[in-house]
């Protein structure tokens, strides 16, 4: 009996080492170098977006598993094109790309797919085969939109729409969205159109204008902040229709404190770095990439009045409520929500605040 006491107390200690080992060896490891090859860093958005990129290898369960280095380039295609060459001789484990262009950065990011280098673009994507893409559902975002208008106005109405930036492909892609839906709406009429150009000031000189040339006004589609076509509204002495916008701080902030206000605001969450972070590491860890080359991240719409869209079942509607997911104390181009759901990213953290 003392032998066999003896004997399941060696076993014991084995495993009690082994484990021990094992972790050593874990901690050991050294982390994945990642590159992030950004193009443009001169909005709200693209700077966000890195801070929680940042972020989200500090903590949670990518917190040491990755060296996260960044590159910031001019938005010019050759510009970038030579930082990824740059990039690619350091032979790191993988590169994540926000692209100046959807086909120009092919060539090179091929040679890196080539020398073994997991390559994934993110925001702004490419058609590289070779490279996955990981990006905003943008089918999706304006026909849920849509859908939430025509509920508000019970299927009747007149509305005005952004066209947004003339030239952008999102911005037509946007404009397609709302119209289709809206086009099995036959008591809901376009009325105007306007050019926002994802800015505060076209937004509310383009609705103001519309508002004087249309005494019946009973929705309004922006593809930028919302907030300027509100204030529109309250400049022209009009009642407060509903209106869609994207989710950027201050919209959300206007929505909820003013009177009368629904709203839904779609968005493109600056955490799609995140994401694209997440996938490369699952990559490498197991040697297994995804089936589709394409990869949809369905971000969270912002809202007053939360609705369960019959286009697309099980959309998740946040209701805006401020100290929640509205942020009086920042900055106003802060993009939410701030925060995918594998990793507590704070909006401190996001903004640069903290």
């Amino acid at each position: 009996m003392r032998f066999k006491r003896l004997a399941y107390g060696v076993a014991a200690l084995c495993v009690a080492v082994a484990s021990l080992a094992g972790t050593a060896q874990a901690e050991d490891k050294k982390p994945y170098v990642i590159y992030l090859s950004n193009n443009f860093v001169g909005n709200d958005w693209r700077q966000q977006m890195q801070r929680v990129a940042e972020v989200s290898v500090s903590k949670g369960p990518l917190a040491g598993r990755v060296d996260l280095r960044i590159e910031n380039v001019e938005n010019a295609v050759q510009t970038q094109i030579n930082s990824l060459n740059n990039i690619i001789r350091q032979k790191p484990d993988a590169i994540l790309v926000d692209a100046a262009s959807d086909s120009a950065l092919n060539p090179t990011l091929k040679k890196a797919c080539d020398q073994g280098i997991v390559v994934i673009s993110f925001d702004q994507v490419v058609t590289e085969p070779c490279a996955y893409a990981v990006a905003s559902d943008w089918n999706r975002i304006p026909e849920v939109m849509a859908e939430w208008m025509a509920v508000q106005l019970g299927g009747k109405g007149n509305v005005i729409i952004d066209r947004g930036l003339a030239g952008a492909p999102i911005s037509a892609q946007l404009q397609g969205g709302y119209e289709k839906v809206l086009a099995n709406y036959p008591d809901i009429k376009i009325v105007g159109e306007y050019n926002g150009d994802y800015a505060l000031g076209p937004e509310q000189s383009g609705v103001a204008a519309l508002l004087a040339a249309n005494p019946q006004v009973d929705g309004i589609l922006t593809q930028g902040y919302g907030s300027g076509a509100i204030q529109a509204l309250k400049d022209a002495g009009r009642p407060i229709v509903p209106v869609v916008g994207f989710s950027y701080n201050v919209a959300a902030l206007t929505c909820a404190e003013t009177k009368d206000a629904k709203c839904i605001l779609g968005s493109n969450p600056a955490y799609l770095s995140s994401e694209a972070i997440k996938l490369a590491v699952e990559i490498l860890d197991t040697g297994k990439r995804p089936e589709e080359r394409e990869i949809s991240v369905k971000g969270d719409f912002v809202t007053t009045h939360p609705f369960e869209s019959k286009l697309y079942p099980g959309t998740k509607m946040i209701t805006i409520a401020i100290g929640e997911n509205a942020f009086p104390d920042q900055p106003p181009g802060l993009t939410l929500p701030i925060t995918p759901d594998w990793v507590d990213i704070s909006a401190e953290e996001a903004a640069g605040t903290k």
